[in-house]
């Protein structure tokens, strides 16, 4: 099977891209079983560990890369496609995670985590930077050039933080606490910054993402791509 003329490396294949989808979905996994293990009172808070953004963007990723191990091993353009579909969400997603989680962590570790639990580091890379690593790669290496426009990337990212703004906020009159420290010295309408912020630097990492993958696959055939694209859509 031929790969898109901007593809740098055969996907779906049982190689490389095999490979990287299996140890990417290991290393997710292994998060998610960490958390049944973990003593904490999120476990049987309403909403469980999924009140947090970055179990959310485990979620995602790991649904993507389990779409790219069935792609893989049956060669199906349909799976591959579906897995595409999932990460054009869940890379921008897991590169602002890493942004904010490492950002805030730097400012001050309380804004995000309760000091209360610890994690060993190796769990805390697999949280916080290594979904964002494994999703680039795959962007980068074995996908075809994102077709959505920014406009649509920013429509897209506003959506799922108000959304996600209501589903913490739910979960907040159940649980009676926020699953961020950060949220509780926040009123309302620092709260809508603070989410319009997200949204924001959201669309940013998926210009950054799209030039990264121009830098390194070509961004003339990238732009060609895209004009092509538009002239089916018309």
């Amino acid at each position: 099977m031929s790969p898109h003329p901007l593809q740098r490396l055969q996907s779906p294949s049982r190689s490389f891209s095999l490979l990287l989808h299996v140890l990417g979905t290991l290393s997710f996994g292994y998060n998610f079983y960490f958390l049944t293990i973990w003593d904490t009172p999120f476990n049987d808070a309403y909403g469980w560990h999924f009140q947090f953004l970055t179990i959310i963007g485990l979620l995602g990723a790991l649904l993507a890369f389990v779409l790219g191990i069935l792609a893989d091993l049956t060669l199906s353009r349909s799976l591959f496609a579906a897995k595409n579909m999932v990460s054009v969400l869940a890379t921008p997603l897991e590169v602002v995670v890493a942004l904010l989680y490492w950002g805030l962590s730097f400012i001050d570790p309380k804004l995000v985590f309760d000091g209360e639990f610890t994690m060993p580091l190796h769990v805390d890379l697999g949280f916080h930077m290594l979904p964002a690593v494994f999703l680039t790669l795959d962007l980068v290496l074995l996908s075809p050039p994102w077709t959505i426009p920014v406009y649509g990337v920013m429509t897209l990212s506003t959506a799922l933080a108000f959304m996600y703004w209501y589903w913490i906020e739910l979960c907040f009159t159940k649980n009676g606490w926020y699953p961020y420290p950060l949220f509780e010295l926040l009123t309302t309408p620092q709260r809508i910054l603070l989410f319009s912020f997200s949204a924001l630097l959201s669309t940013a990492s998926s210009v950054m993402l799209r030039k990264v993958y121009g830098l390194l696959n070509g961004y003339e055939a990238s732009r060609e791509q895209r004009l092509k694209q538009r002239e089916k859509v018309q």
